[in-house]
């Protein structure tokens, strides 16, 4: 599975789990429907579920005039996604976590989502210090 795929797979199941209170293997398993689990879809999704608490301090550290609570349940996943990926995943590039949440938040979000992640992203790459 290309990380593409298994980004957006990922977001569909951490929606699931967020939205439907539903453990994260019921939700991995809904997405996949029976095929086998792609070891970086697995990754995604297990680890921002755990670290969620961290991942979701520092999102509402860097939210303005918002609480996370109010944050669109697609692009509350997505924020969360991402910022597992820039701050806990070494082989992927922060650049790509920050592409491809914009492209996510363009494809299931809606017409602002887009700008939205890119300046909350912003923020939490600049609070991480990571300068790629």
């Amino acid at each position: 599975m290309k990380r593409h795929t298994a980004r957006e797979k990922a977001l569909q199941a951490l929606f699931q789990i967020d939205v439907g209170r539903i453990e994260p293997e019921e939700a991995m398993q809904n997405i996949v429907d029976g095929e086998e689990l792609d070891p970086f879809f697995r990754q995604l999704v297990l680890g921002v579920v755990e670290h969620q608490a961290e991942i979701d301090e520092l999102l509402r550290n860097n939210l303005e005039k918002w609480t996370l609570e109010r944050v669109a349940n697609v692009d509350r996943s997505i924020l969360r996604m991402a910022t597992y990926e820039m701050k806990y995943v070494d082989d992927v590039p922060v650049s790509v976590s920050f592409d491809e949440a914009i492209e996510l938040a363009k494809k299931f979000g809606d017409d602002k989502s887009s700008k939205f992640i890119n300046a909350v992203l912003s923020k939490v790459k600049a609070t991480l210090n990571i300068s790629q």
